[in-house]
């Protein structure tokens, strides 16, 4: 009989333990939790029931106790699912698996604008500089609460050195530049003259026989990076922007101009690089987003009448 009635009084513990874990239900809907650094499994637990992904710590703790595993929970920001029990919520802390955010910043993009994405993206912590132009490397990177905008900069400048090192090893004997820092001032030149992943290769050959030939750049966007330091215009260049020497106004001087005018992705490295087989040296908007590419100055002046007569088609000029 005493050991029936031990029997059944365990039976009770258990099932009063599954009880008081299982009224806590299942999380209602997605939930952000912070288990800051050096948390107890209490603390996360409280930190749980005050964020609404639990209704009862205790009965987190007690499920915990009797079905959980012996690893430690460790800190960071989690995203518990809605429908998540005791028992999931618990291997999720368990298991690392923090909730990762995002900052993209796309190819071409120039400091100044990445600076203010950072600066925007209020879950980051703490002031940053502005980084150097052609520093970054475009990218989605990912980042966690609380995290520092300098550890964010630092891990997108090293994603940039160690590309810029792979692609200066690839780099063929058809190019231009002569030291990876010139390879980044031709991408973002090659970056902010074509959006068509066809056409940057072309691009960079027009470019590239420029330069081979003593020949101004004559490239827009140069000139335009002194006014706005990589920000939109507009509106037209002036005559006085196109006269102006700086150090920027490829029309005013032959070569490189002194810096980088964005931050070229991979792509525009690549091609800055590696330039398509040939002779063009000249190329002009045709309106359809796609560059019309010509080896001689006729060829180009046809090409240019044809892009002013589809403006003027369309009520621009």
């Amino acid at each position: 009989m005493r050991r029936l009635l031990l029997i059944l009084a365990v039976i009770g513990v258990l099932v009063f333990a599954v009880t008081r874990c299982t009224s806590g239900g299942s999380a209602p809907r997605d939930v952000e939790v912070v288990v800051a650094p050096g948390s107890s499994l209490t603390a996360a637990a409280t930190a749980l029931e005050k964020a609404g992904a639990i209704d009862s710590a205790g009965a987190f703790l007690t499920e915990a106790k009797i079905f959980g595993g012996s690893d430690p929970i460790k800190p960071g920001e989690y995203l518990v699912k809605k429908g998540m029990d005791a028992g999931d919520i618990l291997a999720l802390l368990q298991s690392g698996k923090v909730l990762q955010r995002f900052v993209v910043i796309p190819e071409g993009l120039p400091s100044i604008l990445v600076h203010e994405r950072l600066m925007a993206t209020k879950l980051l912590t703490g002031d940053v500089a502005v980084p150097a132009e052609g520093s970054i490397l475009p990218e989605a990177y990912a980042y966690v609460r609380g995290e520092s905008r300098k550890s964010v900069v630092a891990r997108m400048q090293k994603a940039m050195q160690t590309t810029l090192a792979n692609a200066w090893g690839a780099r063929k004997a058809t190019t231009a530049v002569t030291t990876p820092e010139a390879a980044i001032i031709l991408a973002s030149i090659i970056e902010k003259e074509t959006a068509r992943a066809s056409e940057r290769r072309l691009v960079a050959a027009v470019y590239t026989n420029r330069l081979k030939r003593g020949m101004p750049l004559q490239a827009d966007p140069t000139t335009i990076y002194p006014v706005t330091k990589g920000k939109p215009l507009g509106r037209r260049i002036l005559k006085s922007e196109l006269a102006a020497d700086n150090g920027y106004n490829t029309y005013q001087r032959n070569g490189l101009p002194v810096g980088p005018i964005a931050n070229p992705g991979k792509a525009a490295i690549e091609a800055a690089l590696d330039p398509a087989p040939s002779n063009a040296l000249f190329f002009v908007a045709q309106g359809d987003g796609s560059s019309a590419f010509a080896d001689t100055l006729e060829q180009h002046n046809a090409n240019v009448q044809k892009w002013y007569a589809h403006r003027r088609a369309n009520g621009e000029m």
